[in-house]
């Protein structure tokens, strides 16, 4: 477990502080109300700084920057790349982003595929932050009662006969150690995708995601290491499938997408047909808004819980130490929890995806951003975490209005 003095007990005060304010407002589910920066206590100046950088390249190619503060859309722009000419030598040259699948979904230089769906199209892929809204449609599941107990073992919903490299540790791993990315599997993600030793690199590279990772030895007790592990979160679309009857795709539709009005979406499939859920899920920026928004009302949407407070306070709330000694990062359900402010006593509750996507929910501001980028290269110029939170931060003319 989490065990840095990290204020959880702050984390915990910040969600039910926010969960008693005033309602959510209500409003066209299909679109989002508008506002100017002043009227909600952000500085247009600092928006239009970052607009402007933007615009100029100092951050590589980012796709897209929204803001909604109090429920309303304060900015919305994108900045369009020619991507068949950005990536054009890397899409001649193989190496492991586009060996595995050449011209398929899985090539990441394929401007027909990445970034956006179909070239040119509005929704943009998500790549990492898939594995937490994987996670949200596990707590709508939970919720209805479709979905078990996260405490329970993985190997349940598996014929264990089939399954290599059997032991304890195995044995006692649980949903919830997927969730929080402490399974315990020999893995290392932590390498460049474009080197051929990354982990989660060879196993997009299998014909078979889920085998090729439940069948990796183990090399942690579960719930004791913190290792990103994409192919954790594949499995949890093989567990959805058998627990539910229903893959987490079409469960999506009709029980959080439908709800929230999102109709416009593409859910990449794994080799095997499994939805990916370690990085498949396209959306645009704010229909993705949507999801993070919800998560700071407590889980309800237009009056109706789609998620229960439970689900959520557990799924903002770190239970493993995800950063480097001191750094205060912390892990939930699939939501990584970045500090800031005066001794590290706020948070942002946030996803992360390959090439720069960058969900994050600011609660104590009642305000949610989203950045879309494609910079995949190992290098040139980037839209980092930590910038990219400065640089939100530094619009926030007047905390309390």
């Amino acid at each position: 477990m989490f065990n840095k003095p990290f204020g959880l007990v702050a984390v915990v005060i910040l969600f039910f502080t926010f969960a008693a304010a005033d309602a959510q407002q209500k409003r066209s589910a299909s679109d989002w109300p508008t506002a100017t920066a002043a009227s909600v206590g952000l500085d247009q100046k600092a928006i239009d700084a970052l607009d402007a950088d933007i615009k100029s390249g100092k951050y590589g190619n980012v796709d897209s920057l929204t803001i909604i503060r109090h429920g309303k859309l304060v900015f919305d722009r994108s900045y369009p790349h020619d991507y068949a000419k950005v990536y054009e030598k890397e899409m001649k040259t193989p190496d492991p982003l586009n060996a595995g699948d050449p011209s398929g979904p899985y090539d990441y230089y394929n401007s027909w595929w990445h970034p956006y769906y179909r070239r040119g199209g509005e929704i943009h892929t998500l790549q990492s932050v898939s594995k937490t809204i994987t996670s949200i449609v596990m707590g709508v599941a939970r919720l209805k009662g479709d979905f078990p107990d996260i405490d329970t073992p993985v190997l349940n919903f598996f014929d264990t006969s089939k399954i290599q490299n059997i032991d304890d540790r195995k044995r006692k791993m649980t949903i919830r150690h997927l969730l929080t990315m402490s399974a315990g599997f020999d893995w290392n993600e932590n390498l460049p995708y474009q080197d051929p030793k990354n982990t989660g690199t060879q196993m997009e590279m299998s014909n078979d995601w889920v085998d090729y990772t439940i069948n990796r030895p183990m090399a942690h007790d579960p719930g004791t290491v913190f290792q990103y592990n994409s192919g954790a979160s594949e499995i949890l679309s093989h567990i959805f499938r058998v627990a539910v009857g229903m893959d987490v795709e079409e469960y999506a539709a009709k029980n959080l997408f439908a709800p929230l009005d999102i109709t416009n979406y593409y859910w990449k499939r794994a080799p095997g047909g499994l939805p990916d859920t370690e990085g498949g899920v396209y959306l645009n920026p704010r229909d993705l808004a949507k999801l993070w928004y919800l998560y700071l009302k407590n889980g309800v949407w237009n009056s109706k819980q789609i998620v229960s407070p439970e689900w959520v306070k557990d799924s903002v709330t770190p239970h493993m130490d995800a950063g480097q000694r001191g750094s205060g990062i912390g892990y939930g359900l699939k939501w990584w929890i970045f500090p800031y402010g005066k001794d590290n006593s706020k948070f942002v509750w946030a996803g992360s995806g390959f090439g720069g996507q960058l969900p994050f929910a600011f609660p104590e501001y009642d305000m949610v951003t989203v950045i879309t980028s494609w910079n995949i290269n190992q290098t040139g110029p980037r839209m980092t975490r930590a910038e990219a939170m400065n640089r939100i931060l530094a619009m926030v003319s007047d905390p309390a209005k």
